[in-house]
């Protein structure tokens, strides 16, 4: 069964940085397009960020400009470089293989 992972959460001032890891197993990693969402507290969960198993990314506007999806095939892992967070960035971040959830991390971005 396939599993994924995330971590690098936490709690941070209004215009820091985070990066969030999400390490996949169980499945062939590298043939599978990737995604991040989040679901801030009673909201719908929000597509954030998607990263084919090659080339080309694609963002929601909500980030776009502040976050960066990336992978390395080798380690089974993307990550969500976020800049310029804001209190609007609070939620619970997941990864999404398509088929696949993680259990979520929690940023909440406050003064």
């Amino acid at each position: 069964q396939g599993q994924l992972m995330e971590s690098g959460g936490g709690f941070v001032r209004p215009g820091a940085s985070l990066r969030l890891s999400c390490l996949a197993s169980g499945f062939q990693f590298n043939l599978y397009t990737m995604y991040w969402y989040r679901q801030a507290p009673g909201k719908e969960r929000e597509w954030l960020a998607t990263i084919p198993p090659t080339l080309g990314t694609n963002y929601a506007d909500s980030v776009k400009g502040r976050f960066t999806i990336s992978r390395d095939n080798a380690k089974n892992t993307i990550y969500l470089q976020m800049n310029s967070l804001k209190p609007e960035d609070t939620a619970v971040y997941y990864c999404h293989s398509g088929h696949h959830w993680g259990q979520g991390t929690q940023v909440t971005v406050s003064s």
